[in-house]
């Protein structure tokens, strides 16, 4: 599992900003809430793009089935855990209307994936068939 640098430096960004703007901030209720879901939504998804390692891609291709880690339980950890993590943020900043953003999101995603595994199937055949059968989205 070879650490991505784009990954590293996404994480240390991520966490400077955090402790610089958003952590002196009050802890209320709503805070609280958001980032129990937030916190551990970002660590699975950082964990879940470094465990895709070279088969991550921007355009759907077919380089690796990865099969090992998050992605023996779901296809698509890095869309599941994305969406958790932005609507923890959403619900630490107390801003419900920003929910918008995974009214469009998430269709996006799922076409997306949608694409990916086609690709998939035409290169892993009947072993992404099987796949496919024993994990979630």
């Amino acid at each position: 599992m070879k650490l991505n640098y784009a990954t590293l430096v996404l994480v240390l960004a991520g966490g400077y900003l955090f402790l610089r703007y958003a952590w002196p901030l009050p802890w209320t209720p709503w805070r609280i809430a958001g980032m129990a879901i937030a916190a551990p939504a970002f660590v699975l998804f950082v964990l879940a793009r470094i465990q895709l390692g070279q088969a991550f891609s921007v355009r759907a291709k077919a380089s690796a089935l990865v099969t090992t880690g998050i992605y023996a339980r779901i296809r698509n950890p890095i869309y599941v855990f994305g969406g958790l993590f932005i609507a923890g943020i959403v619900i630490w900043a107390h801003r419900p209307w920003w929910l918008l953003i995974l009214a469009v999101l998430v269709p996006l995603q799922w076409l997306r994936q949608r694409k990916e595994a086609q690709v998939l199937e035409a290169k892993f055949g009947d072993a992404y068939r099987e796949y496919r059968r024993q994990t979630w989205f």
